[in-house]
């Protein structure tokens, strides 16, 4: 297969990060959908190798925490039976975000259950340096979770959402639409939380980033992921995107500069090279050498 030259490769990398599909990105740049599933698998196999490697120890002071659906192949209730343990239905992608840098702390890709939570939470807080204020939603899972993983070394409150029924009352209308908010209710749980930090704006703002970068993560499309590895692969992708390249309106900056991990903001061409170079290492492509995060 003739190699694609550096700028090549970050113009894919960068289509697919703004939002575009796997046919898109191919038609786009001039070259075929296998070429582009190639790349993304070993972009994204090496981002989430660097990510566990290099985000660590971090000096966060406010954590917000939450879970955003997708599915791969098929929803969960149109998943044959054939197919039961292929990694085909419902994806629950956990994410935690230091609410002052928006640095993405970490995520965890599977169910929405009590074994998943458990390892989302061990992970990001092997990740901290210091005591942090944490704040989820109202899902029961964390509350096993967080006691587990922080013990009382934590101050912990959960934000409750309290909702009015979907508007309209058949079809699409109440199936699509989501219900009105009417209302927050902080709950403290560990620790001494501060009541003016208890909320998970940025968490979910991060989400519809999610949804926007990624067209795999778009509502109503038939982009949707069909192998949950090419899932792992794009999530890894967005997020080395969104913490190292990507300026936030608000900061100026990049997240990890703005977390200390980071002296300047990357391009994607930076990341292309540094797969290069990996390639180079290791003689070859490289999920062929590293074990893949999905």
């Amino acid at each position: 297969m003739r190699k694609l030259s550096t700028e090549k490769r970050a113009l894919i990398l960068n289509a697919l990060v703004e939002g575009s599909s796997i046919n898109a990105t191919a038609r786009m740049c001039g070259c075929s959908k296998i070429t582009v599933l190639r790349l993304l698998a070993d972009a994204g196999t090496f981002c989430a190798q660097f990510h566990d490697l290099f985000v660590r120890n971090l000096p966060t002071k406010r954590v917000q925490v939450d879970e955003i659906w997708s599915f791969c192949h098929s929803k969960a209730r149109n998943v044959k039976p054939a197919n039961w343990g292929k990694g085909h239905g419902d994806v629950w992608t956990w994410v935690s975000i230091d609410a002052d840098s928006k640095l993405i702390i970490n995520w965890t890709m599977g169910g929405r259950d009590s074994e998943y939570g458990r390892e989302f939470v061990k992970d990001m807080a092997d990740r901290l340096e210091n005591r942090v204020q944490l704040t989820s939603d109202g899902w029961q899972v964390y509350l096993d979770a967080v006691e587990r993983a922080f013990g009382g070394n934590v101050d912990y409150a959960q934000l409750i959402k309290l909702y009015s029924k979907p508007r309209g009352n058949k079809g699409p209308e109440a199936r699509y639409s989501p219900g009105e908010c009417q209302g927050a209710e902080p709950k403290p749980i560990t620790g001494k939380p501060n009541p003016t930090h208890i909320n998970t704006s940025y968490v979910e703002r991060q989400n519809l980033t999610m949804r926007m970068g990624m067209r795999r993560f778009t509502r109503l499309t038939n982009a949707f992921s069909k192998r949950f590895d090419n899932h792992a692969h794009a999530v890894a992708l967005h997020f080395v995107h969104y913490n190292f390249i990507r300026k936030h309106m608000t900061l100026k900056t990049t997240p990890a500069v703005a977390s200390g991990i980071a002296n300047r903001a990357w391009t994607m061409l930076d990341l292309v090279k540094m797969i290069e170079e990996e390639e180079s290492r290791i003689g070859g492509r490289i999920t062929d050498y590293l074990p893949s995060q999905g």
